[in-house]
C-alpha cells in the first residue's frame, strides 16, 4: 500500500506530464527548445522576488517566466543579434540575478536544490489542486487552439494567407509554455523541465503518423516516465525529478529502435 503522500506525487507528476507532453510537440516542431530552457532557467528570479515581496512562490514564478516570454516574442524580430545569443543571455542573467536576490535577503534560507532538481514528494493537496486546475485550462485551451496553432507552427506564412493571425497564436503558445513552467518546476525541477517538454515529443515525432496521433503519444510517454520515475525512485532510493527524465531518456531510447527497423 503506497503513503498519501505518495500518491499525491505520481498524481502531480501525472498533472504535469498531461499538460506538458501536448505543448513539447509544439517546442520539438518550432525547434524551441533554447526558449524553454531561457523561461525555466528565469524562474529562479521569480523564487527570490516571490521570497523578498512575501508572495506565494508559484505566483512570482509564473509573473516572471510569462514576462520573459513576452520580452523574448518582442524582441525576437527586433534586435540584430540571433535569437540564440539572446536567448543565452537571457537565461543566464535571470538566473544569475535570481541567486542574487536569494542570496541578499537577509534571514531567510532556500534549499535551491529542490527548486533546481524538484521535491514532487512534498506536493500537498492544495498544490495538486493548483496543478489540476491549470492542466485543465491549459488543455481546453490547446483544444479550442489546437488546429489553427498547427497550422501556424507548419506554415506561417501559409496560415497567415488563410487569415489565421500567426503572431496571436505565438503570443498564445509561449504563454501557455510560461504556465506550464512555473508549475512544473515545483515538481521536477527548474533545470528539468525543459526535458519533460522535449523528451516525450521527440519520442512521440518518429513513431505518429498525424499532429493529433503526436500529442497523444507524447502524453502516455510522459505519463508513463512519471510513474516510472517515481517507482525507480521509491525502490532504488533515487532523487525523483531526475529519476523522471532518466526514464523518459530509455523510453527515447526505446522508440529510436522502431523507427531504424523501419528505415533498414
Amino acid at each position: 500500500m503506497l503513503d498519501d503522500f505518495f500518491v499525491r506525487a505520481i498524481l502531480a507528476a501525472l498533472g504535469v506530464a498531461v499538460m506538458a507532453a501536448p505543448l513539447g510537440c509544439f517546442v520539438v516542431w518550432r525547434r524551441m527548445a533554447y526558449f524553454g530552457d531561457t523561461t525555466a532557467h528565469s524562474s529562479l528570479l521569480g523564487i527570490g522576488l516571490g521570497i523578498v515581496l512575501g508572495i506565494d512562490l508559484t505566483i512570482g514564478v509564473a509573473a516572471v517566466t510569462v514576462s520573459v516570454a513576452l520580452l523574448l516574442l518582442a524582441m525576437e524580430r527586433r534586435v540584430g543579434i540571433g535569437l540564440d545569443a539572446l536567448l543565452g543571455i537571457l537565461a543566464h542573467s535571470t538566473l544569475a540575478l535570481g541567486v542574487i536576490v536569494i542570496a541578499l535577503t537577509p534571514g531567510v534560507r532556500v534549499d535551491l536544490t529542490a527548486y533546481l532538481f524538484g521535491d514532487v514528494l512534498a506536493v500537498s493537496v492544495s498544490d495538486l489542486a493548483l496543478i489540476f486546475g491549470l492542466a485543465a485550462a491549459v488543455l481546453a485551451v490547446l483544444v479550442s487552439l489546437w488546429r489553427r496553432m498547427v497550422a501556424v507552427t507548419m506554415d506561417e506564412e501559409l496560415a497567415a494567407a488563410e487569415g489565421i493571425p500567426a503572431p496571436l497564436y505565438r503570443l498564445a503558445l509561449v504563454l501557455l509554455l510560461a504556465v506550464v513552467i512555473a508549475v512544473a518546476m515545483k515538481i521536477v525541477g527548474v533545470l528539468l523541465v525543459t526535458a519533460l517538454l522535449i523528451i516525450p515529443a521527440a519520442s512521440a515525432r518518429g513513431l505518429a503518423r498525424s499532429p493529433e496521433q503526436m500529442a497523444v503519444l507524447a502524453t502516455v510517454i510522459a505519463a508513463t516516465a512519471a510513474v516510472g520515475g517515481l517507482m525507480l525512485s521509491l525502490y532504488v532510493d533515487t532523487p525523483s525529478g531526475p529519476s523522471i527524465v532518466v526514464v523518459a531518456a530509455a523510453l527515447f531510447v526505446a522508440s529510436l529502435l522502431p523507427v531504424s527497423l523501419r528505415r533498414g
